[in-house]
């Protein structure tokens, strides 16, 4: 045990570049820092505050214009002035971890899940996931869709025990209101009239790249829950079954034939 005290306190501290680079990005995103000791100029020896509140101003506007650019329309929805005056508030508490800026935002939809001001659009959320999703297919691997000709080669007393692999680019979203219209309002030159003819109900929505385009859909009834089954592995009787249970007009070849034709599925096995 003293072995491990002794070793543990010769353990090298971190070098000062570190201390040094963590005291400059930590000022960043905290207004309330003073201006780190070593950033100087132009006078000599006096700290540069000026300098370094410009640095740290741009650093919260380019990440936030980097989510306004991945958020779209929940910016549509409360207005860009209300989305510049909150995000910094997210930026501020979730600063980026990876070097790749398409990659930040991940966790926004959860920010605004419990972010106050915004309780009174209950679906604000679930758009952002909806957006995610989007941007999470965008990004992913290419591959080739299943052809739906391979579905034929089943034998008939074995079609509950397919097993389907999804598509690299295939999302679900799942949500009590009705996102996909809303989503859909705000990809036309006219969101408000749009938005004025939309009925409060459950959208389930698929989001997949079986080419170079993206295709956002509304799934049918029980698609969600039919989906989600098949995503977690289970054959598509059992999906099916699962499906059926959650909503009563559930129909296994609107909803099965809808997976086919949008290449989201990749592949398919029998389970043993």
């Amino acid at each position: 045990m003293q072995d491990n005290v002794d070793n543990a306190s010769r353990l090298p501290e971190l070098p000062p570049l570190i201390v040094d680079q963590a005291v400059f990005s930590k000022g960043l995103l905290e207004a309330e820092m003073p201006t780190p000791a070593d950033v100087v100029g132009p006078a000599k020896g006096k700290k540069a505050n000026k300098r370094y509140n410009v640095y740290r101003n741009n650093v919260i506007v380019g990440l936030t214009e980097s989510l306004m650019a991945a958020y779209p329309v929940v910016n549509e929805l409360v207005g860009e002035e209300f989305f510049r005056a909150m995000t910094p508030v997210y930026v501020r508490h979730t600063p980026p971890i990876c070097a790749m800026l398409a990659e930040y935002g991940k966790d926004y939809p959860d920010f605004l899940q419990g972010f106050e001001p915004v309780q009174d659009v209950p679906y604000l959320p679930d758009i952002a996931r909806l957006e995610q999703a989007w941007l999470q297919s965008y990004h992913s691997a290419d591959a080739t869709p299943m052809d739906p000709v391979a579905l034929q080669t089943v034998p008939q007393e074995r079609l509950g025990d397919v097993v389907f692999k999804f598509h690299p680019a295939c999302r679900l979203v799942k949500s009590d209101y009705p996102i996909h219209s809303i989503w859909a309002a705000h990809k036309t030159d006219d969101p408000g009239t749009h938005m004025a003819d939309i009925m409060v109900k459950p959208e389930n929505v698929l989001i997949t790249r079986p080419a170079l385009d993206i295709i956002v859909i509304a799934l049918p009834e029980g698609g969600g829950a039919f989906i989600e089954a098949l995503m977690s592995g289970n054959s598509l009787s059992v999906a099916a079954e699962h499906a059926s249970e959650t909503n009563e007009n559930f129909d296994l070849a609107q909803n099965l034939g809808g997976l086919l034709e949008t290449g989201a599925l990749h592949s398919l096995e029998l389970a043993s």
